[in-house]
């Protein structure tokens, strides 16, 4: 009898372990949503990963909330690579466009002119979106290049932030001794801030 007991409750004991895996599962699952992230790429067999981790290039993918990053690769292309944040469960649309850098790229392109089209349109779409960004961050581009009294202004690829497409730098060519006061006294004028603009100064 003793024997039976002790087989009873270690059944039951089995049994309540079981039932709070499964309803422990059933929580964390439950509070563990999951976001569809939807990407379309360009070639449409690159290499796709998702903080290293490779993913579909083409198709949905479930993803936690977190940030990420995204990288692709192809063979011919410039890789790319662009962090990615996913909020709840709200779904996320993202597109993967590499462009060609050699003659596999190129040769790509001719055999696939459909995508090579699409790609080149979105490439144009994504530059007007940074020319806007850049036109709203730096009001001083509307009036670049400019000629004053004993100075130019010009604009470039920022110095201080190579890496960063939507930095830049404003070279300022003093042509007089007193150049470069006369265009910091121009940027006052405009109420531009100096402090905020990557300026550069050169003698020419």
């Amino acid at each position: 009898m003793e024997e039976d007991g002790r087989r009873t409750l270690v059944i039951g004991a089995v049994a309540l372990l079981v039932i709070v895996v499964l309803i422990g599962g059933f929580l964390i699952w439950r509070h563990d949503p999951k976001a569809e992230l939807t990407v379309k790429s360009i070639p449409n067999d690159l290499t796709l990963t998702l903080d290293g981790q490779p993913i579909a290039a083409n198709g949905t993918t479930e993803v936690r909330p977190g940030s990420y990053t995204l990288e692709a690769k192809r063979n011919g292309f410039q890789s790319y690579s662009q962090p990615l944040v996913v909020r709840g469960k709200d779904p996320v649309d993202v597109k993967m466009y590499l462009y060609a850098n050699g003659p596999v790229g190129v040769a790509w392109g001719k055999n696939n002119p459909e995508q090579e089209l699409e790609a080149e349109a979105e490439a144009g779409r994504r530059y007007d979106e940074i020319q806007d960004r850049l036109a709203a961050k730096y009001p001083i581009l509307a009036q670049l290049p400019y000629i004053g009294i004993g100075f130019k202004a010009t604009y470039e690829k920022s110095k201080s932030d190579p890496r960063n497409p939507e930095a830049i730098s404003v070279r300022i060519y003093s042509y007089l001794p007193d150049g470069k006061e006369k265009a910091l006294q121009w940027i006052a004028g405009n109420r531009w801030d100096p402090a905020s603009l990557d300026l550069i100064y050169a003698t020419s």
